[in-house]
């Protein structure tokens, strides 16, 4: 009996199971680089496609690790206003590394570096953590959880008839509402123009009585 152990055990031994959800957590991370990472980024950012119970098993960990990134960015916005813009490796960087503004900005990036060991830790792929700090972190600053969506697929998995499930970051491929609009045909066109003329003629036809009345007082 399983009393009181929570989770799916996916078929998978404890270590093989923990790998899996490392990578999974990875490539969703991964799938933001652009071109300033690799050359070779994936066209859809921000969404993986899993069975339905990894993706439901995942989710808890994507959403803690964007969490613990979220939380230090207050620290990091800190000890901007300490860094130096010199090269690193120049006299400038060099005499500022000796002085105290090295030292304040070490210690108000304390935080952040803990926070990212903690989730290379947690997934174990450093450029995917680094994507997470510079580029997911901030797009949630706002926003106090729900990061993540679950989406079933229709058509099911070859071999094994699996059910699919895409795990995407909300914010990146939301669905915009969009006002439908009606095609416009030549038959409304006429249709349009056909009552504009009845318009015209129908005010044409109200004011001509008042002309009429006005001019048999005049000859009176």
């Amino acid at each position: 009996m399983r009393h009181r152990r929570r989770g799916r055990t996916l078929g998978r031994s404890p270590s093989h199971r923990k790998a899996l959800f490392k990578n999974l957590v990875s490539a969703l991370f991964l799938t933001e680089r652009d071109a300033t990472y690799d050359d070779n980024a994936p066209k859809t950012p921000g969404r993986i496609t899993t069975t339905l119970h990894k993706a439901k098993e995942v989710r808890p960990l994507v959403e803690k690790c964007i969490t613990i990134a979220k939380k230090s960015l207050a620290a990091a916005e800190e000890a901007k206003q300490f860094e130096t813009s010199a090269e690193r490796g120049s006299d400038e960087w060099k005499q500022w590394r000796q002085s105290d503004e090295w030292r304040k900005w070490a210690t108000a990036r304390a935080p952040v570096v803990a926070a990212r060991r903690r989730v290379v830790q947690l997934i174990g792929d450093k450029e995917a953590a680094k994507i997470l700090f510079d580029t997911i972190a901030e797009r949630y600053i706002d926003r106090p959880g729900g990061y993540t969506r679950i989406l079933r697929l229709a058509t099911p998995r070859l071999g094994d008839a699996g059910q699919r499930a895409i795990l995407e970051l909300v914010g990146k491929n939301d669905r915009v509402k969009r006002a439908a609009e009606r095609p416009a045909f030549e038959a409304d066109e006429v249709e349009d123009n056909v009552a504009s003329d009845e318009a015209a003629v129908a005010t044409a036809e109200t004011a001509s009585p008042e002309a009429e009345t006005v001019s048999t007082d005049e000859d009176q």
